[in-house]
């Protein structure tokens, strides 16, 4: 089964760009299948990941930023993939 990891953070007020370099730095072991991070209006950033395993299945993920890079708490979900 597939399933894909969403984490979604908004950064302070004109720190979108320092949120998103923190993100891409970010390793996760081990790596998964796939992995696409995203930008958008507000200072958001986000990153999906994309594994291999069960839904409930224990799997690395990004951690929570320092306070002074973002707004709030981290916003995740888990998805798992259906069939068309």
């Amino acid at each position: 089964m597939t399933v894909a990891l969403m984490w979604e953070a908004r950064a302070v007020d004109g720190g979108g760009a320092d949120l998103l370099a923190w993100a891409r730095e970010q390793r996760l072991t081990p790596e998964p299948l796939r992995r696409e991070t995203f930008r958008a209006p507000q200072d958001r950033v986000l990153v999906i990941t994309w594994w291999e395993a069960a839904l409930d299945a224990e799997l690395p993920e990004l951690p929570e930023p320092d306070d002074e890079l973002v707004t709030r708490a981290v916003h995740r979900w888990r998805f798992e993939s259906v069939a068309d």
